[in-house]
């Protein structure tokens, strides 16, 4: 049997990614990465509803009806955002406008792919992170006596240490790290921007451990991937998202806390960013460490946390976070609601 040609979606999605996004346009892998997940999402769905392998879907299927329904779907089967929503229609509005530059027949439908609005009311997600203690009852379930249970320590160690996106940790090679004093590590960030965070000692000699097992694996000889799953390939996101509720439903048992946390891995990088600005951190610093593209990102952990706030009005306000002076309290009855209005 003879194998089916490529359609024209197929052959444009091919020069999408391998040319268009990464040569033309010069986006990050990170960023390419984010928009292959939102188009699979998509043809998948497409495929669904057309009773058709996604092999075999051609560009007159992308239509607005389809792309709204898809949008539905994100945020009544997914449970997505109305954020997550918008991320994944940018991406379809970037596709739709290559497609129109290949495809000018069809230009018609993709101009209203294209012109189709954002939803408003987008509201910030409030910021999960583990505290002092959650995070040491997770590090703590974690069974050190076997090399993936000593590979998992590590990750998790590492990912808090530097508080980096966990795409960046799972990028991270062994020549981008340095374990002579004073340990760091190399981390390439969103739009390709390279920063150096510092490691703490236990933290390098973790990695020391690891690495010296690393050796040969996981990649290009002379630079091998620090963090390698079982069968000494890439680690994957999915992989760290699987590890970290393995590891919290265990550590839950010691601390109750987390059972009513929303956690996934950037979670950890919240937690860094919230430990550092309790010991006093400044703002900028904890940009610089974080590799955030401005303080604006920074300052609302300043809002997530509720020590940190309590703090703020002890400092402007001493009185109003100390017990009420003992005794009886008494009122005339006179303007018993006008009391009531004034508590």
């Amino acid at each position: 049997m003879s194998r089916a040609a490529p359609t024209a979606l197929g052959r444009d999605l091919v020069t999408f990614f391998e040319d268009f996004l990464p040569a033309q346009r010069g986006l990050s892998p990170h960023t390419i990465r984010s928009y292959r997940d939102a188009l699979v999402l998509f043809l998948r769905f497409t495929a669904r509803e057309l009773r058709r392998t996604v092999d075999r879907l051609d560009v007159p299927d992308l239509t607005v009806d389809r792309v709204t329904r898809f949008l539905a779907a994100l945020e009544a089967d997914r449970c997505n955002g109305i954020a997550t929503r918008n991320a994944r229609l940018g991406a379809i509005h970037v596709f739709a406008r290559y497609l129109a530059g290949q495809r000018p027949e069809y230009l018609g439908v993709l101009q209203r792919i294209i012109g189709m609005p954002f939803k408003r009311g987008a509201i910030e997600v409030p910021i999960e992170y583990l505290d002092r203690t959650e995070l040491d009852a997770l590090l703590k379930s974690i069974d050190r006596s076997t090399d993936l249970g000593r590979r998992d320590y590590a990750l998790f160690a590492f990912m808090f240490n530097t508080g980096a996106r966990v795409q960046e940790v799972l990028d991270v090679r062994v020549a981008d790290v340095r374990l002579e004093a004073p340990p760091q590590v190399r981390l390439l960030g969103k739009g390709r921007k390279e920063r150096v965070c510092p490691l703490w000692p236990a933290t390098a000699k973790l990695l020391r451990d690891l690495i010296a097992k690393r050796r040969g694996v996981g990649g290009d000889e002379n630079s091998p991937l620090v963090f390698t799953n079982a069968r000494g390939l890439a680690l994957t996101r999915y992989g760290v998202r699987y590890l970290l509720r393995r590891y919290v439903q265990r550590a839950s048992r010691v601390a109750p806390s987390l059972m009513s946390k929303k956690l996934h891995p950037h979670s950890i990088r919240h937690s860094t960013a919230v430990a550092l600005l309790k010991s006093g951190v400044d703002f900028a610093t904890i940009s610089q460490w974080l590799g955030h593209a401005g303080l604006n990102t920074t300052m609302r952990y300043a809002r997530a946390d509720l020590d940190l706030k309590r703090r703020a009005l002890a400092q402007v306000f001493p009185d109003a976070v100390t017990p009420p002076p003992g005794g009886r309290l008494l009122i005339d009855g006179s303007d018993l609601v006008g009391w009531l209005r004034r508590i």
